[in-house]
């Protein structure tokens, strides 16, 4: 996508910045302030939501110049720096959330390879009829999200050395090892040996990708502001955490909303670059864009969250219930065989759609 000019987003960063600084270092003085407790939450998500943008944004400027498949990585380490901080502030704040890992992570499985390939197939199917990708690109997603989604959502449940579907300290430290090995490897595929597999046909392009390159004062400007909104973002979590669960028991919403409130955030700014990809004939960015969201996420969070669970000896809750489990099963086995042909069309996307509906009753409706 064409890195373009927003002036929003070069101030929001600072702003961000600002207020993230003057909360944590002057809690007493943003607690004086009359009504702070009712408006002061509010203005908070606000401007964290604007900085999850606007790191999205810089992260484009820089992904632009670095090309396909680099920019994808870049963007998608963004965007788990974003949600590794929101999880590991919820899971500290109060009482601990043991399960909101988990939560998380299928809540972000579900939102990518359900609602938003489905989305993605149907808009793009509208516009275009059928459309075509990299079966191999694909193919080397699903064979590394297919295990590792197993061995952290599933296989705790069928563990004995802890209880309640959680690991003991070595077996965690060996299940996070592991996604890292996996996931270095994949990188290595996407990047280096095989990055012809996740790069779009020049029949997909379109005349405009190439129409403003950033310069080298641009993309430093966009590193400098990344890295402003990525610690904006990293020092509001602590306070979205505490509004988040304050908020969830007012509703009497059940907790594992939250994991599907985080996953949809951070994902938001991303999921409309895969849709604007969609609705360009570019199916293959939108693939490379979506499943390496939920891949990066179970290669890149659990390790963080797993080393704070270690560390600070917080319960950590990993597997499945048995409905969640079969919803998993069900969404990689319909993956297979929508990624299986090399084209795609409506149908299969309203598959997808309705495995993620049925995912959000669920957790209204157990």
């Amino acid at each position: 996508m064409p890195a373009r000019r927003h002036p929003t987003a070069f101030v929001t960063p600072l702003v961000a910045l600002s207020v993230a600084v003057l909360a944590t270092a002057f809690p007493g003085l943003v607690q004086s302030v009359p009504a702070s407790a009712t408006v002061w939450p509010v203005v908070e998500f606000a401007i964290l939501g604007a900085a999850v943008f606007a790191a999205v944004h810089h992260a484009d400027v820089v992904a632009h110049r670095t090309g396909e498949p680099y920019g994808t990585l870049v963007l998608t380490i963004a965007v788990m720096v974003i949600e590794v901080s929101l999880i590991i502030s919820i899971m500290l704040a109060g009482d601990g959330s043991p399960t909101l890992a988990r939560d998380t992570i299928l809540g972000v499985i579900m939102v990518v390879c359900n609602g938003l390939v489905g989305l993605c197939i149907v808009l793009g199917g509208l516009r275009h009829g059928e459309q075509g990708f990299h079966i191999s690109g694909a193919r080397a997603y699903l064979v590394v999200l297919m295990p590792l989604a197993t061995l952290t959502l599933i296989l705790p449940n069928y563990t004995t050395s802890a209880p309640g579907g959680a690991y003991a300290i070595v077996q965690l430290a060996f299940i996070a090892a592991i996604t890292v090995v996996l996931y270095g490897m994949f990188l290595y595929v996407q990047t280096v040996r095989h990055r012809d597999y996740f790069l779009s046909d020049d029949g997909l392009s379109t005349p405009d990708d190439n129409a403003h390159m950033p310069s080298n004062r641009e993309v430093a400007t966009s590193v400098l502001l990344l890295l402003a909104a990525l610690v904006s973002v990293v020092l509001l979590a602590k306070h979205f955490a505490e509004t988040v669960k304050i908020g969830v028991a007012a509703i009497g919403a059940p907790i594992s909303v939250i994991g599907l409130l985080v996953a949809m955030m951070v994902l938001l700014p991303e999921s409309l670059a895969a849709l604007r990809a969609a609705r360009r004939n570019q199916l293959q960015k939108s693939i490379n864009l979506a499943l390496g969201s939920s891949l990066a996420t179970i290669g890149l969070t659990i390790p963080a969250v797993g080393a704070v669970a270690i560390v600070l000896a917080q319960p950590l809750s990993l597997g499945l219930d048995s409905s969640h489990v079969v919803l998993l099963v069900l969404t990689f086995g319909v993956s297979i065989v929508t990624f299986g042909g090399g084209r795609t069309n409506i149908l299969a996307g309203l598959v997808h759609l309705v495995l993620f509906a049925t995912y959000v009753f669920l957790i209204f409706a157990p």
